[in-house]
This record gives structure tokens, C-alpha cells and sequence, in this order.
């Protein structure tokens, strides 16, 4: 599946289940482990799971290798990387409290020569 129509996919199968406050990191060049960064948000624990069950049988379905998958048990931060593009789901609160956008935000604006220093 070509990067674009995968991250688009994601997004689809993201917004299935009512996954909320979605927003995309474009990351490529700036960290070694993905090129974009999807975090987004459910209404509760056991909206979170619903997601990310959807989100790994989509994947499989489409022959996307699921790389890991962390947090499902308790369900307030989960993160599935499917390679070039890990998603994040957390619960509205998680996310505030660990600033995550803040985060990814630095990331994505970071440039090259800072890595350097």
C-alpha cells in the first residue's frame, strides 16, 4: 500500500469508530523510528479499545504488518505502530496532562541542525 493512500486508510478506520481530535505529524527526517505520528482521542476506556481493535483488524485485513501495539489493557494511551506510522489513542485527559501535541508539535518543527548541537 503506497504511504499516502495508507495514512489515508488509517484515517478512515480512525474516524469508523468516532475516534475524535485526530490530528497528523508529518515526522519524516526528524526521528528514526516513523515518518508520521497520528494521535487522536476516545470518549472513554472502552472507546479507546474499540478503536484500536478496529484500527489492528483493518490493518491485517489490508496486509499492514502491526509492529507492536502497548497500552490496550488499561486503554487511557495506547499506541500501535504499523511501521512508518505509529498512532497514538488516548483518553482527553492523558492527552492534556502529557501535552502530547506540545510534544509533536517540537518534533515536527524541530530542524536539522538542532540534532546536531
Amino acid at each position: 500500500m503506497q504511504d499516502n493512500i495508507k495514512l489515508e486508510a488509517i484515517l478512515q478506520w480512525l474516524t469508523d469508530k468516532k475516534a475524535e481530535n485526530i490530528r497528523v505529524y508529518e515526522v519524516q527526517g526528524k526521528t528514526d523510528y516513523t515518518d508520521v505520528i497520528v494521535v487522536c482521542e476516545g470518549s472513554a476506556d472502552l472507546h479507546n479499545k474499540a478503536i484500536a481493535t478496529h484500527l489492528i483488524d483493518m490493518a491485517k485485513e489490508n496486509h499492514l504488518k502491526v509492529l507492536s501495539k502497548e497500552g490496550t489493557d488499561s486503554a487511557q494511551w495506547i499506541l500501535i505502530d504499523i511501521g512508518d506510522v505509529v498512532v497514538h489513542i488516548f483518553l482527553p485527559q492523558t492527552r492534556d496532562y502529557y501535552k502530547i501535541d506540545e510534544l509533536f508539535d517540537q518534533v515536527r518543527n524541530r530542524k536539522p541542525e538542532e540534532d546536531r548541537q
